[in-house]
């Protein structure tokens, strides 16, 4: 089985790192871009969180080098990678407005945020418990125009 590259958008945040680390070595999943706020663009990760790595464990070896994207470039970070995990500390109208974007230009967004959480048609999905919830995901393509993009908490 062929990994999905996934991109990790508020990679720089507490839940970003957590991210990070779960991804290292992962079977399925392979990191392939990280995104945040302008001002990280273009810098290495490790630059990016300098001061500011809140876990215990170390940043993984693979994350070190990587150059940051801006966020707000989906048509950038969305060439680089299958799908993206969405983790970003912003007021919740920004967080919908940039998620709809990456769901609208095609790219599928499994989001840790919770400003969709009460969105009609976003799943929010326990997959042991709910996965039917996932059926929703057709009404929200017909909304946000895309075959292939969504939002799923």
């Amino acid at each position: 089985m062929q990994k999905l590259r996934a991109g990790i958008i508020g990679a720089t945040g507490m839940v970003g790192q957590r991210f990070i680390t779960l991804l290292e070595n992962h079977p399925m999943f392979t990191p392939t871009v990280f995104a945040a706020s302008p001002r990280n663009a273009g810098r290495k990760y490790s630059e990016a969180v300098e001061g500011r790595w809140k876990l215990d464990t170390p940043i993984p070896e693979y994350a070190l080098d990587m150059i940051m994207c801006d966020a707000a470039d989906v048509e950038k970070v969305s060439s680089m990678c299958d799908f993206v995990f969405c983790a970003v500390d912003m007021k919740k109208d920004e967080i919908r407005a940039l998620e709809e974007a990456y769901a609208a230009y095609g790219t599928p967004v499994v989001s840790n945020n919770s400003a969709n959480r009460w969105t009609p048609d976003v799943p929010m999905v326990i997959p042991e418990i709910n996965p039917s919830h996932l059926e929703v995901i057709k009404y929200q393509r017909e909304r946000l125009g895309t075959k292939r993009g969504f939002i799923a908490v």
